[in-house]
């Protein structure tokens, strides 16, 4: 029997399984997208048309205000609760969308580049959810989303993924029932004692994880569109050589509870379930954790929350 969906056609369904991923067009429109930056520029204290201010490759912004999913783009919500097993399995408080803009300017000498690095070579790759201690289970970073709010060509600074990196990941993550912490580009054990994370024998480095990878993908797009991934992709920034302003946000979809891997029913498992047992070569894996729970507060909060003031005072002047 075919599980029905309320929301993703059955190709969709098929990509996100073979690979973890899928763009819904049109998910809302230019209109909204215009509205929800119209303070942007004013926010940085940049002139959007002297490339001379443009001091920052990349930036990414703190939130001012937020909106919820459902009202702001109900075909990307229908599709979030389709990927996770139903809204009622959704922490819905906790999955907002912010005006947080991830800003790529890019630089003169990218602009001057004529070839891009291959995507092997850039240094940010990483798996999002900086603020917890990881398990394969873990319900805070239930989806990866990216809403898009600028029209994104080839070689303009899209976010590269890496499809074949959940496999890599996922089989790391069932490895550690002790929880692994997110330290930079790379995870270690979250009860190691090493003093550097690297020393741990157990340190993943998510570049090395990359390196062993053959499957890359730029996400190219159009405003409107918005990108939803398997919370284990491998993900990085690229560079933006056109230098046309490139802006994107990133927020979590968070679960009220951690994902299942040993369901009775099979067909109460959700895509992103599937797709993780997949990624295992697995039917079932019982996840039983040997540590707790805990949010991590990285340093980036200090930095936004000052950034945030900065902002204010400039909407205020």
């Amino acid at each position: 029997m075919v599980k029905k969906f309320e929301y993703l056609t059955a190709e969709q369904v098929d990509q996100f399984l073979e690979h973890g991923y899928i763009i819904i067009k049109n998910a809302f429109t230019r209109e909204q997208a215009a509205d929800f930056t119209s303070e942007l520029w004013t926010r940085l204290g940049l002139d959007p048309n002297d490339k001379s201010t443009w001091t920052q490759e990349r930036i990414h912004m703190p939130w001012l205000k937020r909106v919820k999913v459902a009202d702001f783009s109900p075909k990307a919500w229908g599709a979030i609760t389709d990927l996770l097993g139903g809204e009622e399995r959704i922490n819905v408080d906790a999955t907002g969308w912010g005006d947080s803009f991830i800003v790529n300017l890019g630089t003169e000498e990218c602009a001057r580049q004529a070839q891009s690095a291959h995507p092997r070579d850039l240094t940010n790759w990483h798996v999002d959810g900086d603020f917890f201690i990881h398990f394969l289970d873990s319900p805070e970073q239930a989806l990866l989303v990216i809403p898009i709010y600028s029209d994104i060509a080839p070689r303009g600074g899209g976010t590269m993924i890496c499809p074949d990196g959940i496999d890599l990941v996922a089989k790391y993550l069932a490895s550690h029932p002790e929880g692994v912490r997110p330290v930079g580009v790379a995870f270690a054990p979250s009860n190691s004692t090493y003093q550097d994370p690297k020393d741990d024998p157990e340190y993943l480095s998510t570049l090395d994880v990359a390196k062993r990878c053959s499957n890359f993908v730029e996400l190219t797009g159009e405003v409107g569109d918005v990108v939803l991934m398997h919370p284990l992709m491998l993900h990085s920034a690229s560079k933006n050589h056109l230098q046309i302003p490139r802006v994107i946000t990133n927020p979590p979809v968070s679960i009220k509870e951690p994902f299942v891997l040993s369901r009775d029913n099979k067909e109460d498992y959700s895509l992103v379930e599937q797709k993780t047992l997949k990624a295992l070569g697995v039917d079932s894996f019982e996840v039983k954790i040997t540590t707790e729970r805990r949010n991590i507060v990285p340093a980036r909060v200090a930095m936004q929350k000052k950034m945030e003031e900065e902002e204010r005072k400039r909407l205020a002047a």
